[in-house]
């Protein structure tokens, strides 16, 4: 069996889990990753000369984080690492992979896409000025980059993405101007049956939020958000929400957005994963077996078949590679498989609280304004959206992306996939699902025309 070849992409909690599981197997996996250094998103780890230390990079991950980057470190004489390497296809029992002006096709006998999860996040009038970044994106500047995304940041969205990303940036010394959720409390309270099924996280939660107020962070739950001010050459000037019927401002020069995240399933949409539609989230998601079987030789793990959160992540990502040697014929331990499927449920009846307590607010996507841009990338308002439906037709989210270029640009629908699925439905008085969802295409992201083939 040594010469079965085993590709995880994805260096995260789930893909680390994974190429552990398939290392004590006795095969050497090729694991990419397109970081420069494992750790996936949310264990982001800095250059090797960073001076900060875990507990002000991570928070209340810290310890997490420090396990992933060091059960990593034993794990890199047992794999074929290749960092800095983008999977742009998958096709024919290949992947497709760029590195340093190379593409590479990489046949493989089981893959493992631990692809990890994108800011989810909704369009609101003004997002396009300069200063105005995802909470990802404002994490990657912290952890990644050493600095905030401005001098005084508003967070806002919803999610437990939402407090952690603002305490990490209270923690580093940044200014946190207010932390502004549009999801009402009592939803968390009618959830908290649910997120009993993870008492250590729903703590942490507590104490994220405990940590925001005690510094002085305005936490205000249940908002509307009406504009973001600025320009897009001169930046964020500031936020305005409604609040309990009155409208409030609150000045800054940057605003950190999101509304928790969804699945990164681009490449396990090229691996002809099959998608169905989630209630409970508003959004399609690649449909797996308990294992984590996706199809011949496919198998997903962590977020980016369905978001648990990075503990789940690494439970997934192990019976994941499990799935994928048990179907090479390799030998795997039941009493363990048994017990990270016990451990999963948790994770799926907690993930079902947090759906409930954070919903994605579709009525407030619905109702954006016409003059309100949609797409970044390609400047698409929400006028030009509705127009792709009621003057041309369109009559879901692929023949309206033809008409007004949506989710045409560089990010291909990652920001604005959702949200224009939401605008299209409203548009045609008919059920999301109906809309039905843009079709991920190679490349996933840009790569240079030039490249150069070199085949294995």
């Amino acid at each position: 069996m040594g010469d079965r070849q085993v590709i995880i992409v994805g260096a995260g909690p789930a893909g680390v889990r994974a190429a552990a599981a398939v290392v004590r197997a006795g095969l050497r996996p090729i694991v990419i990753d397109e970081a420069a250094r494992a750790g996936g998103q949310i264990y982001r780890r800095p250059p090797e000369n960073f001076q900060r230390d875990h507990d002000a990079l991570y928070g209340t991950e810290a310890a997490r984080a420090r396990a992933i980057h060091e059960d990593f470190a034993a794990l890199a004489p047992h794999i074929d690492y290749r960092p800095e390497t983008l999977v742009w296809n998958v096709s024919e029992g290949h992947v497709w992979a760029a590195h340093e002006g190379e593409t590479q096709a990489i046949p493989y006998d089981a893959l493992i896409v631990c692809s990890g999860a994108s800011d989810r996040v909704a369009p609101i009038k003004g997002w396009q000025a300069a200063g105005c970044y995802s909470l990802g994106g404002a994490q990657i500047a912290l952890k990644a980059q050493g600095c905030a995304i401005g001098h005084r940041v508003i967070f806002m969205g919803s999610g437990p993405l939402l407090y952690l990303a603002g305490a990490q940036y209270v923690k580093a010394g940044a200014e946190v101007a207010a932390v502004l959720d549009t999801s009402p409390f009592w939803l968390r309270v009618k959830a908290a049956p649910k997120l009993a099924a993870m008492p250590e996280l729903l703590w942490q939660g507590v104490k994220l939020l405990r940590d925001l107020k005690r510094a002085g962070v305005p936490v205000l739950t249940g908002v509307t958000p009406v504009e973001i001010e600025g320009e897009p050459q001169t930046g964020v000037s500031g936020v305005t929400v409604r609040h309990k019927g009155a409208v409030k401002h609150f000045a800054g020069d940057a605003v950190a957005m999101g509304w928790h995240v969804k699945p990164e399933a681009q490449i396990a949409d090229l691996a002809r994963a099959t998608f169905a539609f989630d209630p409970a989230t508003r959004q399609w998601l690649p449909q797996t077996d308990a294992d984590g079987r996706a199809g011949h030789a496919l198998y997903l793990g962590g977020d980016g078949a369905r978001v648990l959160g990075a503990r789940s992540a690494e439970v997934t990502g192990e019976l994941a590679a499990m799935a994928a040697l048990a179907d090479l014929g390799l030998s795997v331990d039941a009493d363990r498989r048994r017990w990270l499927l016990a451990e999963k449920a948790n994770y799926m009846r907690f993930a079902k609280g947090l759906a409930q307590a954070f919903p994605w607010p579709h009525e407030l996507v619905a109702a954006i304004p016409d003059e309100a841009i949609v797409c970044r990338c390609e400047a698409v308002t929400a006028a030009t959206l509705r127009a792709s439906v009621n003057s041309a037709h369109a009559q879901e989210a692929n023949r309206a992306k033809a008409f007004s270029r949506v989710g045409m640009g560089r990010c291909q629908g990652r920001y604005c996939g959702h949200a224009s699925a939401e605008i299209i439905a409203a548009a045609r008085a008919v059920s999301l699902e109906k809309t039905g969802r843009l079709r991920g295409q190679a490349p996933v992201k840009p790569i240079p025309v030039s490249l150069k083939r070199n085949d294995l």
